[in-house]
Parts: structure tokens; C-alpha cells; sequence
């Protein structure tokens, strides 16, 4: 079953609450579409529809000890022939994934009891031997895990939780360390010499397939069958014969922590063994489900998202209703003074109708946040809505971060349109400068930040480094894309005559009286931000894991729909705290407005040091550095997002307003 999720035409909190009452119902037959099915068949009958080898893929390895990923190859590991290494997508390789075949070789219904995959040798004394194993230790020590792909489909490693539910993760760790209180290898209880390495040089593989025999697409191929997953036991064998290894043995390879002497060598072999099990009761079509059904805390959530949701909504709705029936009372009794001596006792918001709309400071930096969170704010409707028809799903990998780069680029032509008519509304005359800071600016503050986060990559010799030709794709992208259709997008808005207000602009500006602090400036941005993060925290919890802790994100559905809630919630408390600024008589909004909302990005940088401090186990100043680079990168995106969405809110709310008053 396929997740389809639409925006809906009427905002209405009953239509919100209908759809998601039937997210949660299509919750427990959620299906994620993937690639075409790949059949497979036994070797003797192999032909143009079907194929015997079953090919496993190894990623990148990363951890939650730390921010930086390193590629297969790095720890010394069994390497299969890289060459036939599948090509990446552009989202693939900004992440990370460095995708190469493994060394285990697998053919389909064939059980292979223990089979050798390489041998390492380890000499003391030998510098590169030495460099090698404490790269091993290295990655042992902070719990690096594996990422394997089998059929597009995840390797997982499933084990039993204390409330005796089964957990199903998508990495499994390299090997394990006991510390010197015995503590930290809990994978089997035989693991306990303290301060010893327990490399994981041994694996279990379980690969379960539904039988194509009853199938269409099995018909004539003798034992086919689609696979529906891969599990994997990792095990520590000390083997004592690499030419005849024991993979049943009990005695575990144990590592010292102190280093080879000379003289002395220390063989790893790499073992493996396949099983293959026969369930006709799982579909193709279903196969993610038991990945999904077990990921930690989704199923808590659930209520906390729509208890969140109904707060937001009912909230919204009585400041909808306190709105209009103020502002109808104040627009009936405005427009009922028709003599001089009634429009000496004026008050409130129509008294700085001729400054309302007089050009704010820094007019030209405000014009630029504008276009680049239009930019941001059209990427993301359709980057979302892309991903509730499944398109983006986990199984198309890249892909979500792929499709928003490329939409990013190619709006440009909306972000110099808009950028352009909201400058010259200002009554600006600097266009080219216009035009060339809204194609550089935001762009650049983006790529620098990403640029410095790849040099530490470059440094620590991560896989997550962007390599130099893509740096250059993405800067082609950039000034061969963007660039121009930033300035076609700026012909067209300069061309166009400036927007004409409702209300004239007085040549003295009015003076301001003294405000309350509930109404100066400050204390309402930092209020003004509380209630749009309040409905989307919950989600925050989901994307950083996915982000940081390799868990999978598939709630796209959830997602739009709070994404249509924070921008109904900004735009809502912008037009509120806006209406009591003017009726306090200060018509400073244009920045203010912005900011209101703007300011839940500062919530959100807020709460990622929470997840930092209560969620990773980073200790070392790279990783450090990369989370709050990244975060850094997030946050600005988030704040033109949600900057943007406030100032055209109260930017159609005072165009309204004061187009429906008599003004002299």
C-alpha cells in the first residue's frame, strides 16, 4: 500500500484531523515503493528474468560517538572488486555513502555453512601493521557500525529489548571493546577479558525470500523466489587453521589492548556463513514493514504528534476568532467617523497610517532573506509533497537530498522575482546590487559553511568529504543555474511597477510613544517563536535521529502535515503580535515581522544542543565542530523558512486592513 498524501484545499481543523486519522490508520500497512522487484533463481536456471548471484554491498561506516563517517576500506577489512562499484547520486555523495561490493560471495538457494572471505596478518614491529591495527582498535573502541545492502534492501541486525520486543537496526558494530569494569559487550556474555578487543570477524547470514512457484513471475523458472530480507549475527571466532576455519566455534578472538611485539603475528580471518529461509507469507511489496514496525519510540508518538497538532489547531482558531471579531469592530467604528472632530479622537492602528508603510532600514538585506526564504519555502513544498507520494522513500537512496539541491537551484527565478518587487517597493535604486546579493548571499553562506565542514572531512580523511569534482558540479550548479535564473527572475519583478500601497507615506515620520515591555520589540520576537516550534519538536526528535544516529526517517506524511501547521502557527502569531505593535502606535514591522517567526530557528538550535548533549556520545572537538557546522547550516535555512513565512503573512494582513478604511 502506498502512502499518498495531497495538501488539502480548506485549512479546516476537521480536514486536518480526517487526514491524520488516515495516516495513523495506513500506519500499520505502511509501504515504502523501491526499484522493480529483482527475481532470483538457482544457477542452473538462470536467464534474461532472473539471476543466481545475490550481490552484497558495504557503505560507509559511521557512529554516534562521532560526527565523521569513513568509507569500507579504512579499517582494513576484506575488499570485493571495487571497480564494479555502483555509480552514487549527487545526495548520496554529499552524505556520505560510498557504496562498493563486498568480498562475500552468495548465490541464490545455495547454503554456504562457513566459508573464508580473506585472512589479515598483523606483524609486531611492522609500522604499517601496527598503523593498521590501531585503526581497528580505533573504530572497535567507538562502536563504528556496518551498513550492508543486500537487493536495495538494508542488512539489519535484530536483537531483543528489555521489553521483549524485537529491535531490527540497519548497521550492526564492527566489533565490541570490555572495558576495564567489565562493561560493554553485551552482545554475548562470553565477551568479558577486560580491556580487550573483540573484533566481529564472523557473520551469520540469513536471507529470506517468498517462493516464486505459486507467482506469475515465478512460472517456468524452477526454485525462484524475490528476496524480503537479510539478517545478519555477528560473531567473534578465534580460528585456528585459516585454510580449515570452525564457525561454530565458542572460543572468541580476543585482542590485547597493548601492541604486537616484535616477532610476534596475529592472523584475522574473516568468515562467513548463508542460510536461506523460505516465508510465502511476507510479500515483496511488504518487505520493509518489519524494519519499520520495530523502529524505537514511532509507535509512542504517535498520540504525542496529533495531541500536538489538536493544541496547534484549536489554538489557531480562537486567535483566528479574537482577530476577527476585534478587527471588525475596529474597521466598523473607523469607518463611522466621518466629521473632524471624530478624527481628532482616532486611536490605535489607524493613527500611523501614514508611516505604516514607510521603507524599513537595511531595506536591501531584508529584500534578500526574502527571495532566498521564498527560494527555501517553495523547495520544501515540493521536496514534501515529492516525498508523500513516495518518490523520496529510504528505498530510493539520495534521493530526498538530491531532488532538494536540484529544486533549490532551479528556483531561482522566483527568489530575484520576489526579492526584486519587495526592493522596489522600497522605493530602492541599487538593482544590479540587488540582483547579485540575492543570487550570493544566502547561496553563499551555505557553501562556505559546507566547504570548511568538508575541509575537516578532507583532513580527517573521512568518507563524508565532498570529493573536488562534485565540489565543482555543485558551484557549476550554482553560477550555471542559479545564478542566471536569479536574474531572469529579477528582470521580470524590475520590470513589473512597484507595488502601489493602500495608504499614502507622510514626509515626517510620526514619533513613537513609550511601549509597555510586553510590546517593545524584543520581548515579542522571543515570544513569537515558542508557539511554531512547539509543533514541530516532536518531529525534530525523529529528523535529528535519522540525521545523527543512522535511524530511518519515513514519516514523510506526519511531516507535510506539520509542515502545514508551522506555516498556518508563524503566519497567525506574526499577524497577532503585529496587530498589538500597531495598536500600540509603532510601525516598525517590516523587520519585526521577519524576525517574529524567524525566531523559532533559535528554538531550534536550542533544542539541537539538547539532542548533543543528551542523545551523542561525541567527545572529540572534529565531530563537535561538524554537528554545530552542520546545525549551523540547518538553522539559517530554518530561519529565512520561517522568517519569510511571517513577513508575507502580516505583509497581506496590513495591505488588507488598511485598504478597508476611510483615510482622509
Amino acid at each position: 500500500m502506498i502512502l499518498h498524501c495531497g495538501p488539502p484545499r480548506v485549512l479546516s481543523p476537521l480536514l486536518l484531523l480526517l487526514l491524520l486519522h488516515t495516516l495513523l490508520t495506513l500506519g500499520g500497512a505502511f509501504y515504502l515503493p523501491g526499484l522493480a522487484p529483482v527475481n532470483f533463481c538457482k544457477t542452473t536456471d538462470v536467464s534474461t528474468t532472473c539471476k543466481s548471484d545475490v550481490i552484497l554491498y558495504v557503505n560507509r561506516l559511521n557512529t554516534e560517538e562521532s560526527v565523521i563517517p569513513y568509507e569500507y576500506h579504512h579499517f582494513d577489512f576484506c575488499l570485493g572488486k571495487e571497480e564494479n562499484s555502483p555509480v552514487e547520486n549527487l545526495g548520496q555523495v554529499v552524505f556520505g555513502e560510498r557504496i562498493r561490493p563486498g568480498p562475500y560471495k552468495i548465490q541464490f538457494l545455495e547454503n554456504q555453512p562457513c566459508a573464508v572471505a580473506c585472512t589479515k596478518e598483523y606483524k609486531g614491529g611492522d609500522p604499517i601493521s601496527n598503523r593498521r591495527m590501531m585503526v581497528l582498535k580505533k573504530g572497535i573502541s567507538l562502536n563504528y557500525q556496518h551498513h550492508w545492502i543486500v537487493d536495495n534492501m538494508p542488512v539489519t541486525w535484530c536483537y531483543p529489548l528489555e521489553n521483549g520486543k524485537q529491535y531490527c537496526g540497519t548497521g550492526f558494530p564492527m566489533g565490541c571493546l570490555v572495558r576495564t569494569d567489565g562493561e560493554g559487550c553485551p552482545i554475548n556474555s562470553i565477551y568479558n577479558q577486560p580491556m580487550h578487543y573483540y573484533p566481529f570477524n564472523h557473520v551469520d547470514l540469513e536471507i529470506t525470500y517468498h517462493s516464486g512457484q505459486l507467482e506469475d513471475w515465478g512460472i517456468g523458472f524452477g526454485n525462484s523466489g524475490r528476496i524480503i530480507s537479510v539478517k545478519v549475527t555477528p560473531k567473534s571466532i578465534k580460528h585456528t587453521d585459516p585454510k580449515a576455519p570452525n564457525c561454530l566455534s565458542a572460543d572468541p578472538l580476543a585482542i590485547s589492548e597493548t601492541s604486537l611485539k616484535a616477532g610476534e603475528q596475529l592472523n584475522i580471518v574473516y568468515t562467513y556463513s548463508v542460510k536461506f529461509v523460505k516465508n510465502d507469507a511476507i510479500k515483496w511489496s511488504s518487505r520493509w514493514d518489519y524494519i519499520l514496525e520495530s523502529m524505537p519510540h514511532t509507535n509512542i508518538q504517535w498520540f504525542s504528534i496529533l495531541n500536538s497538532l489538536v493544541i496547534v489547531l484549536f489554538l489557531s482558531g480562537m486567535v483566528a476568532m479574537i482577530m476577527l471579531r476585534t478587527l471588525h469592530k475596529d474597521i466598523a467604528r473607523y469607518n463611522q467617523m466621518d466629521s473632524g472632530e471624530d478624527a481628532q479622537e482616532e486611536f490605535g492602528w489607524k493613527l500611523v497610517h501614514g508611516d505604516v508603510f514607510r521603507p524599513p532600514r537595511k531595506g536591501m538585506l531584508l529584500s534578500v532573506f526574502l527571495g532566498s526564504g521564498i527560494q527555501v519555502l517553495v523547495m520544501s513544498m515540493i521536496t514534501l509533497a515529492f516525498a508523500c507520494l513516495g518518490f523520496l522513500s529510504p528505498a530510493n537512496r539520495g534521493a530526498l537530498m538530491t531532488c532538494s539541491m536540484v529544486l533549490f537551484v532551479s528556483l531561482g527565478t522566483p527568489a530575484g522575482y520576489v526579492s526584486a518587487r519587495i526592493y522596489k517597493s522600497f522605493g530602492g535604486l541599487k538593482w544590479k546590487s540587488n540582483v547579485i546579493l540575492t543570487s550570493i548571499v544566502c547561496p553563499g553562506v551555505v557553501f562556505s559553511l559546507f566547504f570548511v565542514m568538508n575541509l575537516v572531512l578532507w583532513f580527517e580523511n573521512s568518507s563524508g568529504a565532498v570529493p573536488f569534482s562534485t565540489l565543482i558540479a555543485l558551484l557549476a550548479l550554482w553560477f550555471g543555474v542559479s545564478v542566471p535564473l536569479t536574474f531572469v527572475g529579477a528582470y521580470f519583478g524590475f520590470r513589473k511597477r512597484a507595488l502601489e500601497h493602500p495608504v499614502r507615506t507622510n514626509q515626517i515620520p510620526r514619533q513613537i510613544p513609550d511601549q509597555s515591555i510586553y510590546t517593545q520589540p524584543i520581548p515579542g520576537i522571543v515570544m513569537g517563536g515558542v508557539l511554531p516550534f512547539g509543533c514541530i519538536f516532536i518531529q525534530l526528535f525523529f529528523i535529528l535521529s535519522s540525521l545523527w544516529s543512522s535511524q530511518m526517517y519515513y514519516m514523510f506524511g506526519f511531516l507535510f502535515l506539520v509542515f502545514l501547521i508551522l506555516v498556518i502557527t508563524c503566519s497567525e502569531t506574526t499577524i497577532l503580535l503585529c496587530y498589538f505593535h500597531l495598536c500600540a502606535e509603532d510601525y516598525h514591522w517590516w523587520w519585526r515581522s521577519f524576525l517574529t517567526s524567524g525566531f523559532t530557528a533559535v528554538y531550534l538550535f536550542i533544542y539541537c544542543c539538547h539532542y548533543f548533549i543528551t542523545k551523542l556520545s561525541i567527545k572529540d572537538s572534529a565531530s563537535t565542530f561538524l554537528y554545530f557546522g552542520y546545525t549551523a547550516i540547518m538553522v539559517f535555512l530554518f530561519f529565512l523558512l520561517t522568517g519569510t513565512i511571517g513577513f508575507f503573512a502580516c505583509f497581506w494582513f496590513i495591505r488588507k486592513i488598511y485598504s478597508v478604511v476611510k483615510v482622509d
